[in-house]
């Protein structure tokens, strides 16, 4: 029975896009005719995310977008998956020294399938969708998926409580630092 219905998980795939940058248009032109990746059963652009079971996450993630993609993941119905799609939402990209980007979407919600890239091509993303496959094909029954890297992923949180260690808080000079030299 757990093999009829990994293969069903497997071939209907709705996918909710969270495009933010230059990586969707790589996701857009994926699901086109050229590469077409609704002939491996990923239905694209799902009405929203309780009608969703895979989330992309492509561009960058900023720490003031941080709460809104917690919550969208959060409203997806269980089994769920995640692509981190592009250098940007796996570890910030070319921005990670930026004050207002989060190191990678890993730190928000679990990561099933990384594609490396900036900006990734639409054959990566295909090969990642085909791998995300392969794990699901090979997910045993009463066993829950590890979904490690995460520190927010076993509870609800609120917007607050996400962005929390994200940005340090700027630090006051102590004692004699304070004041400037007469």
């Amino acid at each position: 029975m757990q093999v009829v219905l990994n293969w069903g998980r497997r071939y209907s795939l709705w996918v909710f896009n969270f495009g933010l940058a230059c990586c969707a248009i790589e996701f857009i032109s994926a699901s086109m005719a050229r590469h077409d990746f609704i002939r491996l059963g990923v239905i694209p652009f799902a009405p929203g995310p309780r009608q969703s079971d895979l989330m992309v996450v492509s561009g960058t993630v900023t720490d003031k977008m941080a709460p809104v993609i917690r919550r969208l993941y959060d409203q997806m119905p269980e089994p769920k998956y995640v692509i981190s799609f592009g250098a940007c939402s796996n570890s910030g990209g070319p921005y990670w020294d930026s004050y207002s980007v989060t190191k990678g979407v890993d730190q928000l919600i679990p990561v099933d399938v990384y594609v490396p890239g900036c900006p990734p091509r639409p054959e990566a993303l295909l090969h990642g969708i085909v791998t995300l496959q392969d794990q699901i094909a090979a997910e045993t029954p009463g066993r829950a998926r590890a979904r490690s890297g995460s520190r927010y992923a076993d509870r609800p949180v609120s917007g607050a409580e996400v962005t929390r260690g994200l940005v340090a808080p700027p630090t006051e000079p102590a004692g004699d630092e304070a004041q400037p030299p007469s």
